[in-house]
């Protein structure tokens, strides 16, 4: 019993004797740990269990257990060096020093820096050098180095400090495989399919990178140039030949415009980056462009490539492009920005009539902008009240009395002003805002040409008339719309008159036409506005209900007498026999633009029975009609 009690005692003691060494010295405990274990080897000679316990405490000692570190360091498969605080190799393994070409005793006191590039890049460096004064715990980069033979290979290196020391491990892996792998990837997830070329991934990455103002940092031009192009008609290439024939298509496409850009091509990159963003829009970015010129010249070479036939698989195509040009200082300039305004030319080149190129206008692409601006915000104008009428005479050219007056629109707008409604009627019809419009201008003029009767009554009150698209007849009920008004306001129908373009009356037919006729038969009175200058089918015009036409200003800009010239007689002849014409069709004939004495003279000496102009007055507040209507009218 006590032989074994011994031997246990003795297996412990080891620890025992490491623990009081680290707990302050020698104390009387462990000069009694030393007997028993004296005693218990002395005791436990007899068995093989006791007899393995000198070796296990041989094992555990520190000379021991650095021999063993050193055997796995030295034959280890990771590559890896220990580096002293001053960053030069104490030992390095098998698996580094083949890595590098060289012997493992041949790299000991060789700066670990220079073996293996952490001195190329700042940052590195910085944090390399925090890693050996032992403030910073870990260290991890990628780092291509070069073999003694001559070849590259990629790495990545992690140094971290080696617990209990003051010295750093540096271990080194071989990555090229994996980075080879990842560059397959990712050429295949950057670059089309189809052509090969890059695709929008890679072109918004090589134009950011393009427009950081580090990159023409050494002799750059700080300029950036874009040409933005589709295929005109390729849908119908697809829709009758097949997509097969298309994809052929495109990539012929695509090696033209390689071909352009590389022969082109003499900026910092060495040539112009070429790409398909999608279907059959390509780009070519010019970095460092040298100004409109050599963006126009690459379209125009462009333009002309692209129109050269194609022969592809026994099929001869010929094809067209639209191209949009920009060019452009790349500082304060996002990409967003450069590809709406690409963007916004190409559309321009398509609407132009296609197979062009187009360069990028301000002021055109600032008129864009407002017409856009005015459109997001005119439906909710009308609800705000943002409109008002002004309105402008129509004169009896024998009398010079006031018959009636045009309403005028105009929009009040917060941020553009006071607008004229060339600013935005055109843009109420497109989006069919219009009507909306159009229905408040109605109940409007009817109501202040209501109370101008009430208020100065007369055997002839003034008539209102009223502007109407064609949208308002095909888009909303205008004969209800009118009724209903007229109920409301008091208006008898005959003071009424509604104003529509030659091209859209003499076009009119079924509904249109039906609408007209019902207006004309509840009272109300209808006028061809610029009449003249559209299509004018005489014949057709017979069977309108119009009441009355209103001749264009261009004719009447003919009567003007200039100081020194003469009046021409064929503007009299034409308009007389308009006027002629008009009244044996039982209509009354209104001009326009009339601005100076002489051409209401002469006006009034062919028959023409009223006239509106500036020679009367501009379109005014409705205060200003009501004094216009009580004055006394100018002499002749």
């Amino acid at each position: 019993m006590t032989q074994r009690h011994t031997a246990v005692a003795a297996t412990a003691t080891p620890d025992r004797v490491r623990s009081s060494s680290r707990d302050g010295g020698r104390s009387q405990h462990g000069a009694d740990d030393g007997a028993e274990h004296r005693a218990g080897h002395q005791t436990g000679q007899g068995t093989g269990q006791e007899a393995a316990h000198p070796h296990e405490q041989q094992a555990e000692h520190p000379a021991g257990r650095r021999a063993d570190y050193r055997a796995a360091f030295d034959a280890a498969h990771l590559a890896m060096a220990v580096v002293d605080r001053t960053g030069h190799v104490v030992r390095a393994n098998q698996a580094l020093a083949g890595l590098l070409g060289a012997q493992p005793h041949a790299l000991a006191g060789r700066s670990a820096a220079d073996l293996v590039d952490l001195a190329s890049e700042a940052r590195t460096w910085q944090a390399y050098q925090e890693v050996l004064r032992g403030r910073q715990a870990r260290l991890r980069c990628t780092r291509r180095i070069k073999h003694p033979d001559g070849h590259s290979l990629w790495t990545e290196i992690t140094l971290g400090p080696v617990p209990g020391s003051g010295e750093v491990l540096l271990s080194v892996a071989d990555i090229s495989d994996r980075r080879d792998l990842q560059a397959r990837l990712r050429h295949l997830q950057m670059h089309d399919p189809v052509t090969r070329l890059p695709n929008r991934a890679l072109f918004f990455e090589r134009l950011s990178a393009a427009l950081e103002a580090s990159s023409y940092e050494h002799g750059g031009t700080g300029r950036i140039g874009l040409c933005y192009l589709d295929l005109d008609g390729f849908k119908a290439v697809n829709d009758t030949l097949g997509h097969r024939v298309g994809d052929r298509l495109l990539t012929a496409v695509a090696a033209r415009l390689t071909q352009c850009a590389d022969q082109s091509g003499y900026g910092r990159t060495g040539g112009h980056l070429v790409a398909r963003l999608g279907g059959d829009e390509f780009a070519l970015l010019v970095e460092d462009s040298t100004g409109t010129e050599q963006l126009a010249d690459l379209a125009r070479s462009v333009l002309a490539a692209v129109q050269e036939p194609f022969d592809l698989a026994g099929q001869r195509l010929s094809v067209s492009a639209s191209i949009g040009v920009v060019e452009r200082a790349a500082a304060g300039t996002s990409a967003t920005a450069l590809m709406q305004a690409a963007d916004t030319t190409l559309y321009w080149a398509k609407a132009d009539g296609k197979a062009r190129w187009t360069l990028f206008d301000p002021e055109r692409n600032a008129h864009r902008m407002t017409r856009q601006a005015l459109s997001s915000t005119l439906r909710p104008a009308v609800e705000r009240g943002e409109f008002t009428l002004e309105y402008q005479p129509l004169v009896d050219l024998e009398s010079g009395l006031v018959r009636g007056v045009e309403a005028l629109v105009r929009w009040s707008h917060p941020q553009f002003g006071t607008l004229t409604p060339n600013r935005f009627i055109g843009i109420a019809e497109e989006d069919g805002s219009i009507v909306q419009l159009g229905r408040w201008v109605l109940r409007t003029a009817c109501r202040q040409a209501r109370r101008w009767q009430i208020e100065q009554p007369s055997d002839s009150p003034v008539f209102v008339s009223v502007n109407v698209a064609v949208r308002q007849v095909w888009d909303s009920d205008l004969v209800g719309d009118v009724a209903e008004i007229l109920s409301e306001t008091g208006l008898a129908p005959q003071l009424l008159q509604l104003e529509l373009t030659e091209s859209a009356v003499m076009g009119s037919a079924g509904r249109p036409l039906q609408a007209l006729q019902a207006l004309s038969d509840m009272g109300v009175r209808i006028a061809i506005d610029d009449f003249g200058t559209g299509y004018s089918n005489l014949a057709y015009l017979s069977r309108l209900p119009v009441s009355v036409l209103k001749l264009d200003g261009s004719f009447v800009r003919g009567f003007r007498y200039e100081e020194g010239a003469h009046p021409n007689p064929a503007d009299e002849t034409i308009v007389e026999a308009l006027v002629q014409l008009a009244h044996r069709l039982g209509l009354t004939v209104t001009a326009e633009c009339v601005e100076t004495a002489g051409q209401a003279a002469r006006l009034r000496r062919v028959g023409c029975d009223t006239g509106q102009g500036w020679l009367y007055s501009r379109a005014v507040a409705p205060e200003l009609i009501a004094e216009m209507i009580t004055a006394r009218p100018p002499s002749a």
